[in-house]
C-alpha cells in the first residue's frame, strides 16, 4: 500500500548507498567553501569505520541532509555534517546529532569530537546545545584559507568526565 500525504514526506534517516552520492555532494556543494569530492564520499561508503548517514524527504524521496562519522576505539568523530538550504532550520541537524549521539550510547562510546570553524557560529551555538564544548584549537586546519579548527568534545552517557 502506498503512503501519501504528510507521512509519505516525513523525514527519514538511512544508512546511505553509492546512488545517494549526487543529492550529499549537491547538499556538500552548496554548504561548504571547500566541498568533499565523490571520490572522497566514495571511500567513506567503504570503509568499515565509516558512517555515512542521509536524511530523505518530500514527495521524491530527496536526500536533505547527511552526515559522515568515524567510529575508532571508544571515540565516535564526526566528519561532516549538512543540510541542503531549502531544508536548513527545520530540525535536521538536530536529528542527526541526536542519532549520533545515541549510536555512541550504543556502542558504549565515551565521546564524540568534531572540528568546527571559529567562523561558523551557528554551528558552534547548535553543538554547544547538545553539550559539546571547545577543547582545544587545530591550527591552520581548514585549506581553503588556512582558518584554525575549534575541537569540540561532548562525552557520552557520563563516561569520563
Amino acid at each position: 500500500m502506498a503512503v501519501s500525504g504528510a507521512a509519505a514526506e516525513a523525514p527519514r534517516l538511512r544508512l546511505a548507498d553509492p546512488a545517494d552520492l549526487p543529492g550529499i555532494l549537491a547538499i556538500e556543494r552548496a554548504s561548504f567553501p571547500s566541498p568533499w569530492t565523490e571520490p572522497m564520499f566514495a571511500e567513506e561508503l567503504k570503509n568499515d569505520w565509516s558512517h555515512l548517514w542521509v536524511i530523505e524527504a518530500g514527495p521524491e524521496r530527496s536526500i536533505v541532509a547527511f552526515c559522515v562519522f568515524w567510529v575508532a576505539a571508544d571515540e565516535i568523530h564526526l566528519l561532516n555534517i549538512a543540510v541542503a538550504p531549502p531544508w536548513r532550520r527545520r530540525g535536521l541537524a538536530r536529528h542527526l546529532l541526536t542519532a549520533i549521539i545515541a549510536f555512541a550510547e550504543a556502542r558504549v562510546a565515551s565521546h564524540v569530537v568534531l572540528e568546527v570553524r571559529p567562523s561558523n557560529t551557528p554551528a558552534q551555538r547548535l553543538y554547544r546545545q547538545f553539550d559539546f564544548r571547545p577543547v582545544g584549537l587545530r591550527p591552520n586546519y581548514y585549506a581553503d584559507n588556512g582558518e584554525d579548527a575549534i575541537l569540540m568534545l561532548r562525552m557520552v552517557a557520563g563516561r569520563l568526565t
